[in-house]
């Protein structure tokens, strides 16, 4: 006989104001993480110390900062908390290989069945996940049952202290006005959290086997994961607990509240299947080799590197991605590890592009008594197209394209190189803007990430220095001027070109500006030298003549 199904549910219910505070180093602070909900900012976690100064879940943002002047508040991020649950539904694989994120933000559900003797048992499967959480630094509340819905029902209302009759009917089993004798049920009581696990921030219950019935009766409406109003609807009427609702007939329940209520109990008892689908995380991109003999010759590294890279390309080539970034781990036999990184200006899965730029660091590798395992990981990546058909014209293009400065995959190899000597982020381009600012005019973005201009800088037609700076003050006599004094040194000017006239932008307040407009001019000394000079007319600061670079 199969073993019975049991379900471990996992409520962390300061999820994202936890992980907010570990992310920011912010330790055991007061902490708020706000959301926008129904036109209103209100609180949609916070740590357990915001909760001591009496800040509640589903407060306004105005009545939490009243109750707690000095609480810090943060915006909820909804993408980010997300792929940080489904990084930790990877990591509670430990205890079972089918985990799903059970609610968006502060849950997960484990298919325990048949993994529990591992761990201990049942008890100690739940405490070893509540105390691993803890140290994560992460207050969780754990539950077991056979159904998913019992489980969820008890993680977030069964483990506080019993409270009124713990019998699983509301009547007595012998009542006359039942005219029925049922069995009488096994006493069953909420259970507490125990001492141990409520010391690491969290609590567990287990219903026993076929026990969820009398386990989830005591407890209210809304563990059966109903909405807030149909659970309002359900108080108003006087069912206040699940045992109110087993005793009404299911027809009018359906009726009278639409078929989510009674599906939802039947979830809850086992009568409709609720399977728990894990979720599908990819393999990384990595390749690992282990030798029956340490190596420690700079040939050996390579001819495993090489053999790294082949199973790695074939693993990119089915994703159709290309690597951007990879890793290189070597482990020495004495249990001391080495690491070399390089990063790629184009995606590619060639191996004859990758081999060389880890052999240029393989002098940094200290081998000791030798190496008996490598690994090689894809830390980054980026689509890759399998292949494409040109037409002549298309292929054209293309060809002279890899021929033009700045593009081509010849020019992004060479890219690769210098940024494995000298780092990727530091090889810059100047990219066009559109601006008639001088200063504006340009940006600089970081080569590996940028393409070159299509056709080339644009033609403007007006002349601009090889070197520009600050606008510095001079003393200028006449206009054009005839002769100038330029860092402690008169200057009598032979040629002068201009005006050119530049107004500031009026809808951006640039410091740099605000002396008005500019007239530009392109004047020679006597000594030949090329000056880029202009007069300021004086608009909220004052004006005057400034030299501000040096032309070609």
């Amino acid at each position: 006989m199969p073993p019975a199904r049991r379900i471990l549910s996992l409520w962390l219910p300061r999820f994202a104001a936890e992980w907010r505070a570990k992310r920011e180093g912010l330790g055991a602070t007061a902490l708020a993480v706000v959301g926008e909900r129904g036109g209103r900012q209100e609180v949609v976690s916070l740590t357990e110390a915001a909760e001591a100064e009496g800040v509640a879940r589903g407060m306004g943002l105005t009545d939490a900062r009243a109750m707690a002047p000095d609480i810090l508040t943060r915006t909820e991020m909804t993408e980010r908390e997300a792929a940080a649950m489904a990084a930790l539904a990877r990591w509670a694989e430990r205890w079972s290989p089918f985990v799903a994120i059970e609610d968006a933000r502060d849950g997960l559900a484990l298919d325990a069945t048949g993994c529990a003797h591992l761990f201990g048992g049942e008890e100690g499967m739940m405490e070893s996940v509540v105390a691993e959480l803890a140290r994560l630094g992460y207050a969780a509340s754990a539950a077991l049952a056979d159904t998913r819905g019992a489980a969820w029902a008890l993680a977030r209302y069964g483990a506080a202290p019993a409270t009124g009759a713990t019998d699983g009917d509301a009547i007595a089993p012998d009542a006359h006005a039942t005219r029925v004798k049922t069995p009488k049920r096994r006493k069953w009581s909420r259970p507490e959290a125990r001492p141990d696990a409520a010391a690491k921030g969290g609590s567990v219950a287990v219903a026993p086997p076929n026990g969820s019935r009398a386990a989830i009766s005591p407890l209210p409406v809304a563990a059966l994961r109903l909405p807030p109003e149909t659970v309002t609807r359900l108080q108003r009427l006087g069912l206040r607990r699940i045992e109110d609702l087993l005793l009404t007939p299911r027809a009018g329940l359906a009726r009278r509240f639409g078929v989510e209520l009674p599906q939802r109990i039947d979830q809850a008892l086992g009568m409709a299947p609720e399977p728990i689908s894990p979720l599908r995380f990819a393999a990384p991109l990595a390749a690992r080799i282990s030798f029956p003999e340490p190596i420690g010759l700079a040939s050996d590294i390579e001819a495993a590197m090489d053999r790294l890279l082949a199973r790695l390309a074939e693993r990119m080539k089915e994703r159709a991605v290309g690597a951007r970034r990879l890793r290189l781990a070597l482990r020495r036999v004495d249990g001391g590890a080495e690491a070399l990184d390089v990063a790629l200006a184009r995606p590619t899965r060639d191996a004859h592009v990758i081999a060389p730029l880890f052999l240029r660091k393989l002098d940094q590798v200290e081998a000791g008594f030798g190496i008996d395992a490598m690994r090689m990981s894809v830390t980054e990546t980026e689509p890759l197209a399998l292949g494409r058909h040109l037409g002549h014209m298309a292929a054209r293009a293309e060809g002279a394209a890899r021929l033009s400065p700045g593009g081509g995959e010849a020019f992004a190899d060479l890219l690769s190189r210098i940024g494995g000597r000298i780092g990727l982020e530091r090889l810059t381009r100047p990219i066009p803007a559109e601006s008639h600012i001088p200063e504006k005019a340009w940006s600089s973005a970081a080569a590996a990430y940028s393409t070159a201009p299509v056709g080339g800088w644009p033609r403007t037609g007006r002349i601009r220095p090889i070197r520009m700076f600050a606008p510095e003050p001079i003393e200028a006599e006449g206009r054009p001027p005839r002769r100038i004094r330029w860092r402690g040194r008169d200057r009598r000017l032979t040629r002068a070109a201009g005006p050119e006239r530049i107004a500031p932008e009026w809808w951006l307040d640039d410091p740099a500006w605000r002396t008005g407009l500019r007239d530009y001019w392109r004047v020679e000394d006597e000594d030949g030298a090329r000056i880029w000079l202009f007069q300021a007319h004086g608009g909220e600061m004052r004006g005057g003549w400034f030299v501000h670079g040096e032309l070609a």
